[in-house]
């Protein structure tokens, strides 16, 4: 089930099986200032090329910033559509997916790694082919998703160097 901007029910999980996913203190307080700055650091990036998306007007970046934003979110659901609720929460401009489903190493890492791959990636390897219009675009796709994907960059280097066999549920993680 899906909540729209509600906290998902509470499951109980015994805390001393689980270990936090992100241990450290410190890291913990400032993860989102690792965020802003590789958000700011993908931001200026076509500045440092000298390059700016020409073909595209601000009404038509405005739109293709939303329909990305729609489709990021709709692929993170995608992979835990049936293995739990899934809760859609925001703060200020920060939208983050919730769910209470219990979730592989390899299920969390495609979790984390599949809008990435799919608006950014993708994307970013088809504008060698293209050019004029298309390719402005298709850069600009890429560009707007790396944006909104930097804590899911920083998640899935975090899930890569957890233990082979572990699994991730809630902020929490153990290995089985």
């Amino acid at each position: 089930m899906i909540f729209w901007f509600k906290q998902l029910p509470q499951i109980s999980m015994n805390l001393s099986e689980w270990t936090p996913f992100i241990r450290n203190n410190w890291f913990q307080k400032h993860y989102m200032k690792f965020v802003y700055l590789l958000q700011i650091t993908i931001f200026v990036i076509p500045f440092f090329f000298g390059t700016w998306f020409t073909y595209i007007t601000i009404f038509s970046s405005i739109l293709i910033g939303i329909f990305v934003f729609i489709i990021h979110e709709y692929l993170h659901i995608v992979v835990i559509n049936k293995k739990g609720d899934i809760s859609l929460t925001f703060r200020g401009i920060f939208f983050w997916l919730h769910t209470n489903a219990t979730l592989s190493k390899t299920s969390f890492w495609v979790f984390m790694s599949l809008p990435f791959i799919v608006l950014s990636v993708v994307p970013a390897i088809m504008s060698f082919y293209v050019s004029g219009n298309i390719k402005s675009i298709l850069l600009f796709i890429s560009w707007i998703n790396s944006i909104i994907s930097s804590s899911d960059i920083i998640n899935s280097f975090l899930i890569a160097i957890k233990p082979k066999n572990s699994v991730f549920c809630r902020g929490y993680y153990r290995v089985e």
